[in-house]
């Protein structure tokens, strides 16, 4: 019998992977599963079967918190740690954690200073391709995404997504230290700077810290006395867009706030989060072991403590006014010092005697 080498087997080992590995590229030889849309092929049957969910649109792994579903397991895992707060992958630079490997490549391009897009119109420059598609917009003037609720339009599919929470009351990222959800993930992060104490942006004028960047930006117009958004129906001028867009629906009449529990509409958010503790039940405003639904009510009562303060102390000064001549026995009503503390209760609860003092 005829046997070959340690060298030759090698040879025929090396030749043998080769041919495995033409053949599968060749599909010749090997049981390929393709495609039967796009044509494409793979060596397993569940990698087909996954690739196959592209065309038919199923998405077989929802998340409960928020609706979202996913093709594949891999992605809805990635997507969950948006909910859990978890960041497995960090920045060696800055420390800053992200929730994907991929979120992480992108922040490395800014300590590199890459910035590969760049916008023809105006010359920004981007770290990504999406960021100056949507950038791109700002130009055309492209709001191809629009609300079917109030007809608000947006320029990128994300902002009508979170717009959307404001209508649906929606609120996915909840804060694993007290409970509290918010809309965005981006408010998210900045609550949690409650809990640690984090203040990231500081005033170069005056040295003061905050949580937030877009509070440091308020906070810069008072150094500045800017009032960029001015209202051209009635002249009226604010420091705060936010505060802007309040007033221009005063005149616009627009309500886009509803309530889910019983449809009124409302102008400003806030107005909307205070009714709806009429449904809830709600008394987030606490004194002496009363509560209240509202701070106005609240005011009103601690105003009660203010009053019987002031009575106390007028009672207490009278008692002084009453000056006892000890070698008579005859008690001398003082007027300026009644007067003075007549002058400290408030004219509602004033003796009507007391007014002609």
């Amino acid at each position: 019998m005829f046997y070959k080498s340690g060298q030759d087997l090698n040879e025929m080992e090396k030749k043998n992977q080769y041919e495995k590995y033409h053949d599968l590229m060749a599909g010749e030889k090997w049981n390929l599963f393709m495609c039967s849309q796009c044509g494409k092929s793979f060596t397993q049957k569940k990698t087909l079967n996954v690739h196959m969910r592209i065309h038919t649109g199923e998405k077989p792994y929802s998340c409960k918190l928020c609706e979202m579903s996913f093709r594949r397991r891999e992605g809805f895992r990635s997507h969950m740690t948006v909910h859990t707060g978890e960041k497995p992958y960090s920045c060696k630079l800055c420390g800053k954690g992200f929730n994907r490997k991929q979120s992480l490549k992108v922040h490395l391009k800014i300590h590199a200073g890459e910035k590969p897009f760049i916008c023809p119109q105006c010359g920004k420059s981007f770290t990504q391709k999406s960021t100056l598609n949507v950038h791109m917009k700002i130009h055309t003037g492209e709001k191809p995404y629009s609300c079917k609720l109030c007809g608000k339009s947006f320029s990128a599919k994300g902002s009508l997504k979170i717009h959307m929470r404001i209508h649906t009351g929606e609120k996915p990222f909840i804060c694993t230290q007290c409970g509290k959800s918010f809309k965005q993930k981006k408010e998210l992060d900045g609550h949690m700077r409650v809990h640690t104490g984090e203040k990231p942006f500081d005033c170069d004028q005056c040295g003061k810290r905050f949580g937030y960047k877009s509070h440091l930006n308020k906070h810069m117009r008072i150094h500045s006395g800017e009032n960029c958004f001015i209202c051209h129906q009635c002249g009226k001028s604010f420091s705060h867009r936010g505060n802007f867009d309040n007033h221009m629906r005063f005149h616009t009449g627009e309500k886009p706030f509803t309530c889910q529990q019983c449809g009124k509409h409302f102008t400003v958010k806030g107005n909307l989060k205070t009714h709806i503790r009429v449904h809830t039940g709600e008394r987030p405003y606490k004194c002496c072991e009363k509560s209240f639904t509202y701070h106005s009510n609240l005011k009103r009562h601690l105003q009660t403590h203010s009053l019987k303060k002031i009575l106390i102390s007028t009672v207490v000064c009278a008692k002084q006014a009453l000056v006892t001549v000890s070698n008579t026995s005859q008690s001398l009503f003082d007027p300026s010092l009644v007067k003075h503390n007549l002058s400290l209760m408030p004219r509602t609860i004033m003796p009507f005697w007391a007014y002609a003092i």
